[in-house]
Parts: structure tokens; sequence; C-alpha cells
């Protein structure tokens, strides 16, 4: 499964409607530590592709929705269910720990 790069404008539509629970990584090409994450990330995405929908929203062309939810440091992943936030990481986290919260999410 790949990662969907969502725009200003697209939020509604793939994360707030989505059927699956979703997960996004607010990064920027500036950020070490965003870059840092994206191979995890795309490891996250094959690994619960068909459980999870996986998007990337980047703060620098996508600043109002950055604004609109209050995404003050970089990387943060975020996963929305059912159109709400539910879990919300900030920093540089390792797959282990990510995978925790993931499969802690789908488990409810």
């Amino acid at each position: 499964m790949t990662i969907i790069h969502i725009k200003e404008g697209e939020f509604e539509k793939e994360v707030e409607q989505a059927p699956l629970p979703v997960c996004i990584d607010f990064w920027a090409d500036w950020c070490e530590p965003c870059r840092m994450l994206s191979p995890v990330m795309d490891e996250l995405a094959t690994a619960y592709c068909g459980r999870m929908k996986f998007v990337k929203i980047n703060i620098d062309e996508a600043p109002q929705i950055a604004v609109e939810h209050r995404i003050m440091s970089i990387p943060t992943v975020s996963v929305f269910v059912g159109g709400k936030e539910v879990k919300r990481l900030i920093g540089l986290r390792d797959k282990a720990e990510l995978k925790q919260e993931l499969d802690s999410i789908l488990l409810k």
C-alpha cells in the first residue's frame, strides 16, 4: 500500500470520511527527523495494508491543515478513527513504538 500525500482541501475526504483508521505523518522537507521517519512509515503502510490508511501532509505545502490541527512540532504522527483524532505522537519514534500504538488502536 502506498502512502497518500494530501494537500489543502483534501483532508475531509481523505481523513475524516475514510472508512479505515488513518495514520497521518505531518512533516516537512527540511526536517531531518521527518526524513528519518519516512522509511518507517513506508514499512508500516505495507504492514497495515487493508487495516489502516496512511497519509503524509507536508506542513509547508498545507499550512492551513497544520494550523487547524495545531501542529506545533514535527514530525507528528496522528491517528484518526471515524473522523476524530484518537492519538498524537510528537517527535521521532521508532518502528516498534509506532507499531505498538497502532496495534492498540486497531484492537479497540
